[in-house]
C-alpha cells in the first residue's frame, strides 16, 4: 500500500494527528504515516468484533508480524505492514517497542479495570509513549531525548484518555483505576508536560513534528483540572479556529 493510502487512513481515523503531521515537511510525513496507520490498526482491533477471541487474534497477528519484521521479513502485500516494515528497516526503529504497543492493547479487549494508577500509566507509556518515541526516532531523535519524549507522550496519553472516558464507559469499560480521580490524572499529566518542556533541548528540532501530536494535551488537561466532573460526560472541545491556531503557532515555533 502506498504512503498516500496510509495518510488517507490516518486522515479518516485520526484527524487530529493527521493535522499535526501535515504541518511537517513531506519527507517527515512519509516517515510518520506508516507508524500512525499502524497505531490506528491496533487501536481499532479490540473493538472490531464482539468476540474477544477474534479481537485477540487480530492483535496477535500484529505481534507475530512485528516478530517476522524483526527477523528480516517484509509484508509488502499488506496495506500497513508493508510500509511499516520498510520504515523499520530503513530507520532502525525498535520492533520491540512497536510490539509492546500491540501487546498493551489486549487490555482493551476485556472489561477488567486497571489494578491501580501505575498500571494505567504503564499502559499509556506502552501505547502513547512507544508511539511518540518511535515517531521521534524516525525523525532523528536518540536516547538523550527519550525522557522528555516519554513525558510529553504521557501528558498526551492522559489527555486523550480523559477525553475518551465517556465512550469507554458506554462500551462497558472501567477506564479509571479505583485509586485515582480525574483531577489526579490531570495533575499528573500537567506535571509530565512541564517536565517534557524542561527537557525540550534534548530533542532535535527535526523531531518536532512527532512531538506536535501532543498539541492538544495542555488545553485538555487544564479543562479536566478546571472541571473534573465533565470528564464523565465529555470535556469541552475548543473552537476549531482556536485549535488550529494553536497548532500553527507550535509548528512555526517548534515549541511543543
Amino acid at each position: 500500500m502506498s504512503l498516500d493510502a496510509c495518510a488517507r487512513l490516518v486522515e479518516k481515523g485520526d484527524p487530529d494527528r493527521f493535522l499535526a503531521t501535515m504541518s511537517a515537511s513531506p519527507a517527515a510525513r512519509d516517515r510518520l504515516w506508516p507508524l500512525y496507520a499502524y497505531n490506528l490498526e491496533i487501536a481499532r482491533a479490540p473493538w472490531a468484533s464482539r468476540e474477544p477471541m477474534i479481537a485477540e487474534m487480530r492483535l496477535q497477528w500484529w505481534v507475530d508480524t512485528l516478530d517476522a519484521i524483526a527477523a528480516g521479513k517484509t509484508h509488502q502485500a499488506h496495506e500497513v505492514a508493508g510500509p511499516l516494515s520498510t520504515l523499520i528497516q530503513e530507520h532502525g526503529l525498535d520492533t520491540g517497542a512497536l510490539r509492546a504497543m500491540a501487546e498493551a492493547r489486549f487490555w482493551d479487549v476485556w472489561q477488567e479495570p486497571f489494578a491501580d494508577t501505575p498500571a494505567l500509566v504503564a499502559y499509556l507509556d506502552a501505547t502513547s509513549g512507544n508511539l511518540m518515541m518511535e515517531a521521534a526516532r524516525a525523525l532523528g531523535a536518540d536516547g538523550a531525548g527519550e525522557p522528555a519524549i516519554r513525558d510529553l507522550a504521557l501528558a498526551s496519553g492522559i489527555a486523550s484518555w480523559l477525553r475518551a472516558v465517556p465512550v469507554l464507559v458506554a462500551r462497558g469499560r472501567y477506564p479509571l483505576p479505583a485509586d485515582s480521580e480525574p483531577v489526579d490524572l490531570a495533575r499528573r499529566g500537567m506535571e509530565a508536560l512541564a517536565r517534557a518542556r524542561q527537557g525540550r533541548a534534548t530533542v532535535p528540532r527535526a523531531a518536532a513534528p512527532a512531538m506536535l501530536a501532543a498539541w492538544q494535551a495542555g488545553p485538555t488537561l487544564r479543562a479536566a483540572l478546571h472541571a473534573p466532573e465533565k470528564v464523565w460526560t465529555g470535556l469541552p472541545v475548543p473552537a476549531e479556529f482556536t485549535r488550529r491556531g494553536a497548532l500553527v503557532l507550535r509548528s512555526m515555533t517548534g515549541l511543543w
